[in-house]
């Protein structure tokens, strides 16, 4: 059991340095608005990455038989981040002061972001495929029954939290070493990675 818990954590860990969507999306939301903004989109990302494990663990039965469902995710997600990545390309940057930090966030305001980091982590069908790859390779290679299944990928979702939780606290506090125009390349760069990424999909769903 310790053993799968410590795998798990680690597993968790490692999924989340990769310089994908989600990564870009919570340093540029963390540095605009503050940690506390970008956590939210950590709890987002924790959310569909606990449905995700839960499907791998128990199977997709449950899900309705819609034909061609994974073509229809990979589509909506295609459309949602060509919206985002154009977006980048025209908004104009800002950066939080400490007293804004400080001021309470609307709840529509919260459950944006918190809906933004659901969608970023949902609608890029490769992530759940990395989770239906870890259940099946811990069913067959690690011979891991079903405790160490839930053991495992509970602290998988522990080191995601923790560490996507650490990367928007440490964002925050580069603020002082980012200037506007320097917000505006991490925009940029941001609006490159979602069209990458769109690209990327558009590829392997309806082109390859």
């Amino acid at each position: 059991m310790l053993i799968a818990a410590l795998y798990g954590l680690i597993t968790g860990v490692l999924l989340c340095l990769t310089f994908g969507t989600v990564f870009f999306s919570l340093i540029q939301t963390s540095v605009e608005r503050g940690y506390q903004s970008g956590i939210q989109i950590v709890l987002g990302v924790v959310a569909s990455d606990a449905f995700f494990c839960f499907t791998a663990i128990f199977g997709t039965s449950f899900l309705p038989q819609i034909e061609h469902f994974d073509k229809w995710v990979g589509a909506i997600g295609i459309i949602f981040l060509v919206v985002l990545g154009v977006k980048n390309f025209f908004r104009v940057p800002t950066i939080a002061s400490e007293e804004q930090e400080d001021e309470p966030r609307s709840k529509r305001s919260m459950v944006k972001l918190f809906l933004k980091g659901v969608a970023l982590n949902a609608l890029n069908p490769v992530n759940f495929m990395s989770w239906a790859a870890i259940a099946t390779y811990l069913r067959t290679k690690g011979r891991y029954d079903l405790a160490e299944m839930i053991i495992f990928f509970s602290m998988s979702l522990v080191g995601v939290f923790g560490t996507q939780t650490a990367l928007a606290v440490y964002a925050q506090r580069l603020r002082q070493f980012i200037t506007v125009k320097r917000m505006k390349y991490v925009n940029v760069i941001t609006g490159v990675v979602f069209l990458g990424v769109a690209g990327k999909l558009l590829w392997e769903q309806f082109l390859k």
